[in-house]
């Protein structure tokens, strides 16, 4: 097993910090808005796009099934490195055009519908996890399981990524944390502190 990198820690360990440092208890959204859950606004149904290889929904719009749906259209979605090619083979032939290559293993697509897709083609153990356990939304699409929508988020260290991590962990049961901490004591070791703290964020935004 391989360990994922994770030259963000730094960065994401400084901001924890300063939003631990100014935030109170039940300062966030009410209760009712925070365990909301729901799948309002359509996205293109890419079980009819992509054919040759499995994928999961990752980023924004997989949040929705584990905290407070955000307005976004926009897809990304997870697939094995050796199946990126099939995944764009699909693209071209659904009249998807590609927009350009990202700077970490991912390319940017524009589907016949006007949708931006982003596809992240990673490999690893925990891309075969998550690719093979995907929980669905209600509308068929394969979701990425929440300890690895965490794991790929703590990874990306982003601002809005930390506050969705916090958001998704701070309404998450304890099972789902146990299998969260799991994953991430298995493949990110280096971000358990960061997990724990983020957990405890997300419960004083519940109050």
């Amino acid at each position: 097993m391989t360990l994922v990198a994770d030259p963000y820690a730094q960065k994401r360990k400084q901001f924890i910090n300063l939003v631990i440092k100014y935030v109170k208890k039940g300062s966030g959204s009410s209760l009712e808005f925070l365990n909301s859950l729901s799948w309002t606004y359509p996205v293109a149904n890419l079980n009819e796009i992509i054919k040759q290889a499995n994928f999961v929904v990752v980023g924004g719009v997989a949040t929705r099934l584990y905290m407070p749906e955000r307005m976004t259209l926009d897809l990304d979605i997870l697939v094995r490195d050796e199946d990126a090619q099939l995944v764009y083979e699909d693209l071209e032939n659904a009249r998807g055009q590609k927009i350009g290559d990202l700077s970490i293993a991912g390319t940017q697509w524009r589907l016949a519908d006007g949708t931006s897709l982003v596809v992240w083609a990673f490999d690893g153990d925990w891309v075969v996890e998550a690719i093979g356990s995907p929980n669905f939304a209600p509308d068929g699409l394969p979701v990425i399981d929440l300890p690895y929508l965490v794991l790929m988020k703590l990874i990306a260290g982003r601002s809005q990524d930390i506050a969705d991590i916090s958001r998704m962990l701070g309404v998450a049961t304890d099972w789902q944390l146990g299998r969260a901490r799991m994953a991430i004591g298995r493949y990110l070791p280096s971000a358990l502190e960061d997990l724990e703290s983020l957990v405890v964020l997300g419960r004083l935004e519940r109050g």
